[in-house]
């Protein structure tokens, strides 16, 4: 078992070795050879101005880590502060910017791998002709995204070595170089536009050191020790990155690099008249290192950045579901996969590197804004540890120097980057814009003083809010006994999410009764209906949400439950749960229900002996249903301050496997801080043994299919019958098949 207090154990060397890892990596083994030639002696220059605007976001970063310790890192920054519009641009910018920067990454790779085996032959005709470097780049890119897929164990520890060697390889060539190292054998220097267009293409090299922060939660002392970190791992990268194209531009005859053929690279024919033999096979053990180790980080960190729009609305939750058996991310890597093989066999290396650059400079200058959003309205909850110094310069001059070196780089980056952020803008209306439920930080500061700003910014915010703010909770009501519990449960949720409650009493009548003349008896139907919709409004009203109020004559009794949710455009709708009830105990649906048609909207049911959210337990396998009630408890826990424990029952000796899982899983679901608990043996027993300590069990509906079920039981009434606390059963809309919901 595992809380947050044993999690806060990266200490700041710790810390500094994600930074300095993220970024020590494929940049500097595969580009000094194009910043040389096309700036000369000021590629120098080229890598220390990088480092420096990097630097400027580093600060920015610093304060929002401590003041938001969120995993989505820069995304979560711009999507809390300027809104789900913004949000979708950055996030999209992330990933795909994280797929370019892996494709580049594998290019990279590619080059060491056909510098170290000799391949010269091309496969293919005409076009349709690939060289060595992209066959070997693809291949790789396919083995990393299936190591990334199938969940490969230990790769922190490893990603630690490959630092050790990278930064001891590179310390190495550095003093030997030093000490060869002539200034009369620098070459000229460029332009400043040239030199600034270099800046532009190496800044790949400096992508990831905002990662840091998204570990910010298990950090010690993450107001002195986040801060070291992040700006700490920008210094030493900066430095180290200066000290290689000295060495590289000073110990070599001029015009050496720039006369090299094609296929060879740069760093490992400097590495060997330096050093010989040992020092060129030690640079391409160096540069294999780096291409595949930030390959493999940028695949493992875009998963990161889906599950957070995932959970934002921004993108579909079903593409971060959680593989069964791999316990990852499978459709969102297997994407990012597709996309990064795309780029490998349409990209060159400049231009690959150029739209990682461009991509992550648009999120960084969005970082920069989203940090002066923050500080002018200071909002309640932010309370940073860390201040950016010199406020507002630095975040001003963060998001200049970003935004404006975007303007130095090649047009067609330029101009494929201009198309997604425009893709992005009309993904949020066509798509985000009627899911996300989350006003930015920005737009609640403008119409909260609408009287005292211009009519163009109020217009502004109030066109680009999110529609998924008017979140709709239906309780359909039937006993008085449970009523108050049932909108206790609807009214919490509906509360956390901006959103309504709506109370429905569903009177039945016989097939023989025409509703029509049902009607004409409604004031006898309104007494009954009228005394248990007060009793919901008072309920409801305790809390401050909105509700409205339905009696619906039907003649069918849970069926209608699916009508009035269509009608009443439900998003969730929160029920009482009897044995044996709705002639499908344990699912949503009747039995006929689940083989024509799906749940029309997410479902809770509650099986109620006193609603008490102190103390929840929720049992999960990853499966799409789990997925809902995660939702659940979090909305929970940031309405009540519940303790959640996280439960996964595992096979003996598969411990290890199944903590890892829910980690993963509890970060992709911003359950974080929740207590994880694995249990072995049976799944039944374990579920009812945990649920002893809880005062509210949220379960996801069983997965089973109807025949099995019918024949077998279910997993979920059993445990229900069991355990003295309240049960919560989700189950999640969802479109399904026939032969999907029979087996």
């Amino acid at each position: 078992m595992s809380d947050e207090e044993l999690a806060k154990d990266i200490g700041p060397l710790a810390a500094l070795t994600i930074g300095v890892g993220t970024m020590i990596g494929a940049g500097i083994f595969v580009l000094p050879r194009a910043a040389i030639s096309q700036a000369g002696s000021f590629a120098i220059v080229a890598f220390t101005l990088g480092g420096a605007i990097a630097l400027l976001t580093a600060f920015s970063a610093s304060e929002l880590g401590t003041a938001m310790p969120k995993s989505g890192g820069a995304y979560y920054y711009v999507n809390h502060a300027l809104g789900p519009m913004f949000g979708s641009v950055a996030g999209w910018a992330n990933w795909l910017g994280l797929a370019f920067a892996s494709a580049f990454y594998m290019v990279g790779f590619g080059q060491y791998i056909q510098q170290i085996f000799g391949l010269t032959a091309t496969v293919g005709v005409g076009p349709v002709a690939l060289d060595p470097v992209k066959l070997i780049a693809l291949a790789g890119a396919l083995l990393f995204i299936t190591v990334n897929y199938v969940g490969a164990k230990e790769t922190g520890r490893l990603q630690n070595v490959i630092v050790i060697i990278l930064v001891a390889i590179l310390t190495v060539f550095t003093i030997y170089g030093g000490l060869r190292a002539d200034p009369a054998n620098l070459p000229p220097t460029a332009g400043f536009s040239d030199t600034m267009a270099v800046t532009g293409i190496i800044f790949v090299s400096y992508l990831g050191f905002v990662q840091i922060t998204s570990v910010a939660e298990e950090i010690q002392d993450p107001g002195v020790n986040l801060p070291r970190a992040v700006i700490g791992s920008v210094l030493l990268v900066t430095v180290i990155y200066a000290l290689v194209l000295l060495t590289m531009a000073a110990a070599v005859e001029p015009g050496f690099i720039e006369a090299l053929p094609t296929e060879q690279i740069a760093v490992v024919e400097v590495a060997r008249i330096l050093l010989g033999p040992i020092g060129a096979i030690a640079m391409l053990l160096g540069g294999l290192l780096a291409t595949a180790s930030s390959a493999n980080a940028s695949i493992l960190a875009s998963s990161r950045i889906n599950f957070a729009m995932g959970r934002d609305g921004i993108v579909s939750e079903s593409l971060n579901e959680i593989h069964p058996r791999f316990a990852t991310p499978y459709r969102s890597i297997a994407v990012t996969g597709g996309l990064i093989l795309v780029f490998i066999a349409a990209g060159t290396v400049e231009t690959l590197a150029s739209m990682g650059s461009v991509l992550h400079l648009i999120i960084y200058g969005l970082l920069n804004i989203g940090l002066i959003v923050m500080r002018e309205a200071e909002p309640a909850e932010y309370d940073p540890d860390y201040t950016v110094p010199l406020y507002p310069v630095v975040p001003i001059l963060g998001a200049l120097t970003s935004l404006g070196l975007i303007v130095f780089l090649a047009p067609v980056a330029i101009g494929l980057s201009a198309v997604l952020v425009a893709g992005a803008v009309l993904w949020y209306f066509v798509y985000a814009r009627s899911r996300a439920t989350k006003q930015g930080i920005l737009s609640q500061y403008i119409l909260s003083r609408s009287e005292a700003m211009p009519d163009a910014a109020v217009s502004a915010a109030t066109g680009v809010q999110p529609d998924g703010g008017n979140y709709r909770v239906m309780v359909p009501l039937a006993n008085p006994e449970n009523e108050s519990d049932l909108i206790t449960l609807a009214s919490a949720i509906a509360k956390q999410r901006g959103g309504t409650v709506v109370a429905t009493h569903i009177v039945t009548v016989p097939d023989q009764t025409a509703l029509a003349g049902a009607a004409e008896r409604s004031d006898e139907i309104d007494e009954t209906s009228q005394h248990l919709l007060d009793r919901a409004r008072e309920d409801a009203e305790t809390f401050g949400v909105d509700i409205e109020t339905h009696t619906i004559i039907s003649h069918k009794s849970f069926e209608g439950i699916f009508d009035a949710a269509k009608s009443h455009t439900a998003d969730l709708v929160v029920m009482g749960w009897g044995p044996d009830s709705h002639g499908s105990p344990g699912r949503a649906e009747s039995a006929i229900d689940e083989l024509t048609e799906s749940v029309p909207c997410d479902f809770l049911v509650m099986r109620d002996r006193g609603f008490d959210p102190s103390r929840i337990l929720l049992p999960t396998a990853g499966g799409p249903d789990s997925d809902l009630t995660a939702s659940v408890a979090k909305l929970l826990q940031a309405e009540y301050g519940s303790e959640v424990t996280l439960l996964n029952v595992a096979d003996d000796g598969e411990r290890d496997d199944a903590e890892q899982f829910l980690e993963t899983w509890a970060e992709g679901h911003g359950l974080e801080d929740s207590t994880l608990r694995i249990e072995t043996g049976d799944v039944e027993t374990a579920i009812e043994r945990a649920a002893e300590d809880a005062t509210l069990l949220l379960i996801g509906a069983t997965e089973e299919g109807l025949l099995r079920r019918l024949v077998g039981g279910s997993l979920v009434l059993d445990v229900v019958d069991d355990v003295e606390c309240t049960v919560v059963l989700g189950e999640k809309h969802r479109h399904r098949g026939l032969l999907d919901r029979l087996f």
